[in-house]
């Protein structure tokens, strides 16, 4: 099982930044790999809101379904996938200031197969590539 946690610091309100990273239609804007987020219901997340992602990543196509066990509105959300790769995690964020919040993204996945013999190898891939998310994210508030 492959372990992630990373945070960053966005230049937004937590308001603005829960509208970005609470809204699953807004994935593909920011996380690298991410072709396809079909949210259902569409909009901020509830508990239940279900997912449907395709995912480029290492030159694979991943498609999982995925349910938001959890929400504090405005500070963080779980999740779980239901179909595809086994994985779960969440977002959280904490008001620095009015003007500053920290954006943490937990996961723990569990590569299919062989795969899992790579898990050395694709734990620092995967963590660089949360911490680029957080700075595509950066960028775009």
């Amino acid at each position: 099982m492959i372990a992630l946690r990373v945070s960053g610091e966005l230049a937004c309100s937590a308001e603005r930044a829960w509208a970005l990273v609470a809204d699953y239609g807004q994935d593909p804007r920011w996380r690298a790999g991410v072709t396809t987020m079909n949210p259902q219901p569409p909009g901020i997340v509830t508990p239940g809101t279900t997912t449907e992602e395709v995912l480029r990543f290492g030159g694979r196509t991943y498609r999982s379904g995925g349910l938001v066990t959890s929400v504090d509105p405005g500070r963080e959300f779980s999740w779980r996938t239901t179909s595809g790769l086994r994985a779960s995690g969440g977002r959280i964020l904490e008001p620095l200031d009015d003007r500053r919040t920290r954006l943490t993204l937990h996961a723990q996945v569990r590569p299919p197969g062989i795969l899992r013999l790579f898990e050395p190898v694709l734990t620092p891939l995967l963590r660089r590539q949360l911490l680029a998310d957080i700075g595509r994210l950066t960028r775009l508030v």
